[in-house]
Formats: C-alpha cells, structure tokens, sequence
C-alpha cells in the first residue's frame, strides 16, 4: 500500500510521545514485533522509503506496523493475573521493555507507575521483543494507591531490597504483586513499608538491575505454582 505524504507526516510523529498520546497509536519496529501481534496493525508499512521515515533506528530493518494502544487500567490488571510485577521509577526503556517479556515468559502481568518509561517509547516496545502483545500491562500507575488497591483484592505486595528482606524462595504463589525500584536509588520508605515484608536476592554484587532482579523474582514466584 502506498501512504500520501500526509499520512507518513502523521505517523512519523508517533515517535514523539505527546502525538502516541493524542492518537492512542504506537510504532512497533521489526517482522519479530509485527509477528507476535495478536491483532492486525492499522498500518503496515514496507516501502524503505516509508520505513526510513518512521524508523527510530540507524540502520532500519523493516517493516513498520502501527497499534493500538493495549495497555489496561490498574483495576483490569488486578482481576486479569495472580502474579503481578510492579515497577516504580524505571526510567530506562530497555530495563521496561526486558521486564514486559520476563511477565510474559512467567505468566504474570505489569504495572509501571508514573515516572517510568513509557510503555509505548519505541526503545521500550523493541525490547520486549513481541511480548507487549501478550503480558497484560498497566501503566502510569500511582504506587501507593495501587497498592493498597491490590492489598483490598487479596493480593500480598512484597518489596524487592538490596540487602535485609527474606530470600526469593519465600515468596508466596498466590496473588502476589513484587515491587522493583530503579538500580541505585531502590524503592522509598514509605513504599516498602506499605508492602507486608521485604525480599532480597542473595548475591555477590552490590546491587543488581531492575530487569535482572525483577525476573529472577517472577521466576521464583512461577516456580511456586507449577505442578
């Protein structure tokens, strides 16, 4: 299909945040991310000339499809999955992006809340390498309101710590939300203290990054209720 002029002016912008915003479209970049879709895109480009215009990347590869937005509301995510990672304060895509496809792998959903990256910057989507299609998520989310969101539906939080919580093997199996902090900085006080306890991943490093802590713990968690 050829696109006017106009129109790839209009889908270019979707590279921008505030004009995703507006239309309520993304930009998935990659025959992986147009495979994986569960729905047809609303656009499907193919041209190079096209590709090169939307592209976010030096070198594109091709093909360019544009989406829906497919996040859901916070009270959506609670009744959609038992085991539910919770990001607060991520600001780096790829670590999003990475996280999105450990759920996915693990069977658990993910809420991001305000002040992480954005579910749909194109960084983010590439990393999540197709699984933005199938792990449910929830974005800009208030961490204290979500929490005790979660805590009226049954859930039990638990925050992930550097040093001083129970060991990852301790978690429980159901209806659980694990909230990860940013590499560094970690998660506030009073966040840590709105969870039930504290869990902490024994290793030789300092500090590990948000996306490596927070998948082996969606993985211990899934470990807990396979047959």
């Amino acid at each position: 299909m050829t696109y006017s002029n106009a129109v790839l002016k209009r889908l270019a912008r979707l590279k921008q945040k505030k004009h995703r915003e507006s239309e309520r479209l993304f930009l998935a970049e990659g025959s992986t991310l147009v495979e994986e879709a569960t729905g047809p895109p609303e656009h499907l480009l193919t041209d190079l000339d096209a590709v090169k215009r939307l592209s976010t990347l030096t070198t594109p590869t091709g093909p360019v499809a544009v989406f829906p937005f497919l996040d859901l509301s916070a009270s959506e995510l609670l009744r959609t999955r038992d085991r539910i990672l919770l990001l607060h304060g991520v600001q780096d895509p790829g670590n999003v992006g990475t996280v999105i496809r450990a759920a996915h792998a693990f069977g658990a959903g993910v809420a991001l809340s305000s002040g992480t990256a954005d579910l749909y910057n194109p960084k983010t989507v590439r990393a999540t390498m197709g699984s933005i299609f199938h792990a449910p998520v929830a974005r800009e989310c208030q961490t204290l309101p979500f929490l005790e969101e979660a805590k009226a539906a049954a859930f039990t939080p638990v925050a992930a710590v550097s040093q001083g919580g129970e060991k990852p093997s301790l978690l429980s199996a159901e209806r659980l939300i694990i909230v990860v902090g940013a590499e560094g900085s970690g998660l506030p006080g009073e966040i840590v203290s709105a969870c039930q306890g504290p869990v902490t991943i024994p290793a030789l490093a300092a500090s590990l990054n948000a996306a490596v802590a927070a998948s082996i713990l969606l993985y211990e968690a899934y470990m807990r209720v396979l047959p």
